[in-house]
């Protein structure tokens, strides 16, 4: 029995309160840094695609407002990769039962923030493309290729 549920046992009616995770704090430590903010395995994939097709890009660029996952300053086409539960997609992202109130106002400052983002580049004249994780998961070829189309 780990340390912190046999703690649990220990405070009884209280462990709501005092337990907000099931597991330790090191453990979620380390599982927080896996997460990447950048170059996850379909941001690579699409920019690969990116490359084949002949488009230079650079990545993940701090220099423009929102930090951009992609940007093709040449076509001003900027590229955002988001993920579903990050970004609160309404179809798949499922708000994590410990925290519920935290979780919830995060990815509601999230989507508030991709708002702004895409109303700053459309008010310079920038196309903006966000593209869902699911959308590249389910049909990576047919995503990339439309995305492709509207800026060749």
């Amino acid at each position: 029995m780990g340390t912190t549920k046999s703690l649990c046992l220990l405070i009884g009616k209280f462990k709501s309160s005092v337990c907000m995770d099931t597991v330790s704090k090191q453990k979620r430590s380390e599982i927080m840094s896996r997460i990447k903010s950048r170059d996850s395995k379909i941001e690579t994939l699409f920019r690969k695609e990116l490359w084949k097709h002949g488009f230079r890009y650079r990545k993940n660029v701090g220099k423009y407002f929102g930090k951009p996952d992609i940007v093709l300053k040449k076509h001003k086409v900027v590229i955002f990769i988001d993920s579903c539960f990050w970004h609160g997609c309404k179809k798949h992202c499922r708000i994590p039962s410990v925290r519920k109130v935290y979780w919830t106002q995060k990815i509601a400052r999230n989507a508030k923030r991709d708002k702004e983002v895409s109303k700053h580049y459309k008010k310079l004249g920038w196309q903006i493309f966000r593209v869902w994780e699911h959308e590249l998961l389910k049909s990576f070829d047919n995503t990339t290729k439309n995305i492709i189309e509207c800026f060749k």
